[in-house]
């Protein structure tokens, strides 16, 4: 079994008045990724591959969240910044075979979209398509034997968190 994680970054600031690819978080933001962080710690979500936006947001939400991930092998691509669903499942099709899991750290609406494109019908799902909000985590299953192999509709949506569902 393959695992997907996408994450969409924390929420932003637009108080600083910075080009979109340079907004930071938000204080609202770095406490989401904290929380997620801890999160990922006691589910023990330990990716292999992190593939992030360049973008400033997604930087710093992986900056909070690393520590709890593990070893992984950390990119930042260009590519993820402003990626269409399509384009981000090309990316994922290209990690090699012996990446047993990988998270994606990036934006709406091509996340959302890619989680609800890979996802089988379900409940959570639905709840998906409903809102994809900032820093929430959505964990996909997926059976192939090779990330080639992935396509719509192929994986189960495992887990579904966004940050109100996490704060104690």
């Amino acid at each position: 079994m393959r695992f997907v994680y996408l994450l969409r970054h924390a929420k932003s600031s637009w108080k600083t008045g910075a080009l979109d690819h340079d907004r930071p978080l938000s204080g609202r933001g770095r406490r989401a990724a904290k929380v997620l962080s801890r999160h990922l710690r006691e589910q023990r979500i330990e990716p292999e591959l992190v593939l992030c936006s360049t973008a400033r947001r997604a930087r710093e939400t992986l900056e909070r969240i690393e520590p709890a991930l593990g070893t992984p092998t950390v990119q930042i691509e260009r590519e993820v910044y402003g990626a269409s669903s399509d384009e981000l499942l090309e990316r994922l099709r290209g990690v090699p075979d012996d990446v047993g899991s990988v998270m994606l750290i990036g934006h709406n609406p091509g996340m959302q979209m890619l989680a609800l494109a890979l996802a089988l019908p379900s409940a959570g799902a639905r709840e998906l398509e409903a809102k994809y909000p900032t820093a929430a985590l959505a964990t996909l299953a997926f059976p192939g034997a090779s990330w080639n192999e992935l396509e719509p509709g192929t994986a189960e949506l495992v887990g579904f968190v966004r940050p109100r569902d996490l704060e104690r």
